[in-house]
């Protein structure tokens, strides 16, 4: 009960703000790509398990790259490749790595019991919404730390310094 009273004294702080923004962020990309893989392997049957996963996520990346780049983290201006994108991405591939793993237990599973592809298309949703939240905290940690803005005390401890 403590922990949550703490929690709720500092839910107007810069730090949980971010976090909720953070979190707002992981919704709509969970929310575009659930949508475009229940499209693309539920309505269209275009790709296979493994193949419109990858897909969805993909395109679900390029939101959320911009999203949490300027509304969780406030950063404007020009993306830098090195120290932002490429980082990004990477940590990206790892979950869309990671959901492939899940759509391949997917298939197995409508596979082994049959099912109709309704239920294989939950199956599916249910393999990648596991697969989002298994990187969700470590991805906020690298985040955090690519698009990080110095807060005013910082600024003035690093005035001071100079």
């Amino acid at each position: 009960m403590g922990r949550a009273e703490h929690v709720w004294q500092k839910r107007k702080t810069p730090e949980a703000k971010q976090l909720i923004r953070y979190s707002m962020v992981s919704v709509i990309s969970t929310i575009v790509s659930f949508g475009v893989l229940a499209l693309v392997f539920g309505v269209l049957h275009l790709w296979g398990e493994i193949g419109s996963t990858v897909f969805a996520n993909v395109v679900a990346t390029v939101p959320s790259y911009y999203l949490n780049r300027r509304w969780a983290w406030g950063k404007g201006g020009r993306s830098h490749l090195t120290r932002e994108i490429v980082p990004f991405w990477v940590m990206s591939s790892i979950g869309i790595v990671v959901s492939i793993g899940g759509a391949a237990v997917a298939r197995h599973i409508g596979q082994e019991h049959h099912l109709s592809h309704f239920d294989q298309t939950l199956v599916v949703l249910v393999a990648n919404m596991i697969s989002f939240g298994l990187f969700w905290v470590l991805k906020y940690l690298l985040y955090n730390r690519l698009f990080h803005v110095h807060p005013v005390e910082e600024l003035d401890e690093l005035v001071e310094a100079a």
